[in-house]
């Protein structure tokens, strides 16, 4: 088993490489160019920037058991087909079950925005609470509770 990070813009890389390092699991980081990622404990692939591209690199590189840390749907509902563990920064574990419904709300949303309308933003990230959701929800899949 190796935890992928989707290392661009993602906020609980120190957190998932203190677990991985407790757990003696390893560690790698997918980002383009245009990010630069060196993490003690942690391996980083750097791929050139282009649409998508560190998400098809790793997805490339992902086997069935795999924990991919992400906050994007798409490379979540990729990671999902290759029977991979894909988590979110917030704890949300992705699941075949919920993947259409993230997948559609998404695509949705595009639309509006597209015909000029505007959606409410997340809410900010609240880091002391959805730290310890993601915490706890890698240490269930990574332990196998």
């Amino acid at each position: 088993m190796t935890i992928f990070i989707d290392a661009d813009g993602c906020p609980v890389v120190d957190l998932t490489l203190k677990i991985a390092r407790e757990l003696e699991i390893p560690v790698l980081l997918i980002c383009d160019t245009s990010h630069r990622f060196e993490r003690e404990g942690a391996q980083t692939i750097t791929v050139s920037k282009g649409a998508d591209s560190a998400d098809f690199a790793l997805v490339n590189r992902v086997v069935p058991g795999d924990v991919v840390v992400t906050q994007d749907y798409g490379l979540a509902a990729m990671c999902l087909a290759k029977r991979a563990l894909p988590l979110n920064q917030d704890g949300m574990v992705y699941t075949n079950e919920n993947i259409d419904a993230l997948l559609l709300f998404r695509h949705t949303a595009r639309k509006i925005r597209n015909a000029g309308g505007r959606l409410k933003g997340n809410a900010k990230r609240d880091r002391a609470v959805q730290d310890k959701a993601f915490a706890d929800a890698l240490r269930k899949i990574l332990l196998g509770a």
